[in-house]
């Protein structure tokens, strides 16, 4: 019998995205690390130490293991999963007008121990957002709970002039990397439209 998949990582978006890629995970198992940056950390080896230090706290043996961590960066500032309407205040200030990066980082496990890791960088303009505009996106409450205090996905996306790299990387997990990662390391989907995915 094949291997199964195990996502570790309590997004729902992240599982929402895997679903419709035709990776529905056979279990979720999200792991609890310390997300503390190290003093010095950038953004975007913060994201990739964080999903391999998820893939390997996650205890579920005989699965193929799935994590992954997304950072958002204003040039080396990391900017926080914001939990206060000041916190996403100052991060919608400070990203107004002006490009960011949102770094994810993939982490994967394979039954007989085997890792691969991937890091996926995008660069995201937003438009200069009046205090009007940034007020009405506090109120939606979208904010709370994300990277750089919002979500792509949502009313967040009328601010965004340009975007260079990976949308679903963006929302929490890119999923042609992903795909790749995976089959890379030998998982085979039930999907039949997933066969040879990484060709």
């Amino acid at each position: 019998m094949a291997a199964g998949l195990t996502l570790a990582s309590a997004s729902p978006r992240r599982l929402e995205l895997l679903t419709t890629a035709g990776l529905k995970p056979d279990t979720v198992e999200p792991t609890n690390i310390d997300e503390s940056e190290i003093d010095g950390e950038l953004p975007g080896p913060l994201a990739l130490r964080l999903a391999c230090e998820k893939a390997a706290a996650c205890k579920s043996g005989g699965n193929y293991i799935l994590a992954a961590d997304t950072v958002v960066g204003v040039g080396r500032r990391i900017l926080p999963k914001t939990e206060t309407e000041e916190e996403a205040r100052r991060c919608l200030d400070l990203m107004s007008g002006r490009s960011h990066r949102v770094f994810t980082g993939i982490a994967a496990r394979s039954p007989d121990g085997l890792y691969a890791s991937k890091l996926v960088e995008t660069r995201v303009k937003f438009k200069r957002l009046t205090p009007a505009e940034i007020e009405s996106y506090i109120a939606c409450g979208e904010w709370r709970g994300k990277a750089g205090g919002y979500g792509i996905q949502g009313r967040a996306a009328c601010f965004i002039v340009n975007l260079i790299g990976s949308y679903t990387g963006v929302v929490g997990l890119p999923l042609y990397e992903t795909v790749n990662l995976l089959t890379g390391l030998g998982y085979r989907a039930n999907d039949p439209h997933m066969s040879g995915a990484s060709k």
